[in-house]
């Protein structure tokens, strides 16, 4: 059965078990998928409002690439769980067997690709989310907030199963490259996910 079959309750009594999966980046594909979700509630929220009919074309957008998004995302909470499968099997190789090296660094680099694909997705969301926090409906910035929060938290959650996968690697130079991607998603969307979140705070609390 696939993962995102479960219910809500199921998924989280499975994150909770001592089976492998889903693991970290399940759960950041999820958190993810949530924020994204929010994006596209905002958007449908906008839309059709008179005060909002100048940008409502930019707000579809919008509204269709979180919808893209939370997909991207909810299917990688599937793919994070298939790619961990042959790492799981080499760790089972004896240490003294001579595949045990090259099926390793396969199923590392395999391991790799569906946690530094929900960060490129996250960094996408959280790019909608600065976007419609700016012209989405007053009535749901807190919501536009709470998604780029998720983004956020998927972004860096996932970047964590990809360091733990690239440092036990030993081509070195195909780790650096895996990590500069990730280094760079960090440095970039880290900060402008805090940009916006701390917009959203600043209009929705109450003045001092």
């Amino acid at each position: 059965m696939s993962l995102t079959d479960l219910s809500l309750r199921d998924f989280s009594e499975k994150l909770a078990s001592a089976e492998p999966v889903p693991g970290g980046g399940g759960a950041a594909a999820y958190a993810g998928a949530l924020g994204c979700d929010l994006g596209s509630m905002v958007g449908n929220l906008t839309v059709g409002k008179k005060r909002y009919a100048d940008v409502e074309d930019e707000v579809r957008a919008l509204t269709d690439e979180c919808a893209r998004l939370s997909a991207e995302l909810t299917a990688l909470v599937d793919g994070d769980a298939e790619a961990f499968a042959p790492l799981a099997r080499a760790y089972s190789i004896p240490k003294d067997s001579p595949e045990r090296g090259d099926v390793m660094e396969a199923a590392l680099n395999t391991a790799c690709e569906p946690p530094l694909q929900i960060m490129r997705t996250a960094a996408r969301g959280i790019d909608a989310h600065a976007r419609l926090a700016q012209i989405g409906s007053r009535l749901v910035v807190s919501d536009a907030g709470a998604g780029v929060a998720l983004c956020r938290a998927a972004l860096q959650a996932a970047s964590l199963s990809v360091f733990i996968n690239t440092k036990s690697m030993t081509d070195r130079s195909r780790a650096a490259q895996i990590e500069a991607e990730a280094d760079e998603l960090l440095a970039t969307y880290v900060s402008r996910a805090d940009q916006t979140f701390d917009a959203v705070a600043q209009t929705v609390r109450p003045a001092r």
